[in-house]
């Protein structure tokens, strides 16, 4: 804190900083922020955007981690199960192929269906 700024509204910043991991996280601790870091800088930049406090509404916070979650699991979904002979990369091809689509629209990218059926090659001594 330097002194243009108000030492309240620091204070009042990590208070709901800290409620909001507290709610998402439900009792959080060290390890929550140690394995879920990824998580923790989503809701920081919800709250913190170039420096400058954008939010502090935890109501309005949650809404938009909540959107973010449905959008993971919804992704995930897709390549959760494939089986064990192929690769299991959680919501990350689907996220290149709709980033992949909205930068060039007309470009026929294969079908989310086709890719579950590429298997990696086997590397067995021989």
């Amino acid at each position: 804190v330097d002194s243009s700024e108000s030492e309240l509204g620091i204070l009042d910043l990590i208070q709901v900083l800290v409620e909001t991991l507290d709610r998402c996280f439900e009792n959080v601790c060290e390890l929550d922020l140690i394995f879920h870091m990824d998580k923790v800088h989503y809701i920081l930049q919800e709250i913190v955007m170039g420096g400058m406090v954008v939010e502090t509404n935890q109501t309005e916070i949650l809404t938009h981690i909540e959107a973010q979650q449905q959008i993971e699991k919804k992704e995930a979904g897709v390549f959760g199960s494939m089986g064990p002979k192929n690769i299991s990369m959680g919501g990350a091809p689907a996220r290149a192929l709709s980033a992949a689509k909205s930068m060039a629209p007309n470009v026929n990218l294969p079908k989310l269906a086709d890719l579950q059926n590429i298997s990696l090659p086997s590397f067995k001594k021989l």
